[in-house]
């Protein structure tokens, strides 16, 4: 296993991996934030994960940056980054209805394809958590079916409603508050992935899959009333 570290003041030390996107080196993020999650290491407070790397913040008063790599580096010998890990699939519900899909248009020009097809393929994927960022339950999903790719807006929203469904070149995501963005909008889900009410306020964790379920504009609504209501649940699926 290739990594380095590289220290980040006196409060916190990466643990960088392959620079490259993909499965196997997420693996091995996700792999070492379980483990060092597991094992509490004394003195560290928090890990964050990214596409290729770990931050691991920990207090220098309790531990030292050379005590805390030592015992990284022995961490990292050992993992085991190859078995099969248990994660949550989440069933997010998505209208695709014009009302939400301002950009829709834009993404049948640019591939080719119709709505419909559109919709089945954005759909029919599940999209690996790679990392949570840029806002409060912001996913960076991958595994997007290369041919509904398209590029972002050339002038980017000032603001863009919070649950919108949208591509941005090869990725996907879901804008969990209001806030400008770039990407072309095709849906919106009425689920809130970040709720700042909730005992966890982010929906899932990177590492976890996200699967996009069509619904109508009428499910839509019941969706969102019984959200208000605190009555829905996301359906859950270990695997």
């Amino acid at each position: 296993m290739i990594y380095s570290f590289l220290q980040n003041g006196d409060g916190a030390v990466t643990v960088e991996f392959k620079n490259e996107i993909s499965v196997e080196v997420n693996n091995c993020v996700t792999a070492l934030c379980e483990e060092i999650e597991r094992l509490g290491i004394k003195g560290v407070t928090e890990c964050i994960p990214t596409f290729r790397s770990l931050t691991v913040l920990y207090d220098c008063t309790v531990v030292s940056s050379k005590q805390l790599r030592h015992r990284l580096s022995y961490v990292l010998k050992s993992l085991n980054t190859s078995g099969q890990k248990s994660a949550t699939l989440y069933e997010i519900p998505v209208c695709y209805d014009d009302c939400f899909a301002p950009d829709m248009q834009n993404v049948c020009e640019h591939t080719g394809l119709s709505r419909d097809e559109v919709v089945a393929r954005h759909s029919g994927r599940d999209y690996l958590i790679y990392m949570l960022g840029f806002l409060p339950g912001f996913a960076y999903l991958g595994g997007m079916d290369e041919s509904i790719a398209t590029p972002r807006l050339q002038s980017p929203r000032a603001e863009i409603f919070a649950g919108a469904v949208g591509i941005g070149g090869e990725q996907t995501g879901i804008y969990p508050v209001a806030s400008p963005g770039g990407w072309q909008l095709i849906g919106k889900t009425p689920v809130r992935v970040y709720d700042k009410r909730r005992e966890n306020p982010i929906l899932y964790n990177s590492g976890d899959y996200v699967r996009f379920v069509p619904v109508s504009l009428d499910e839509y609504k019941l969706i969102e009333k019984q959200v208000e209501d605190g009555t829905y649940e996301v359906n859950r699926i270990k695997i």
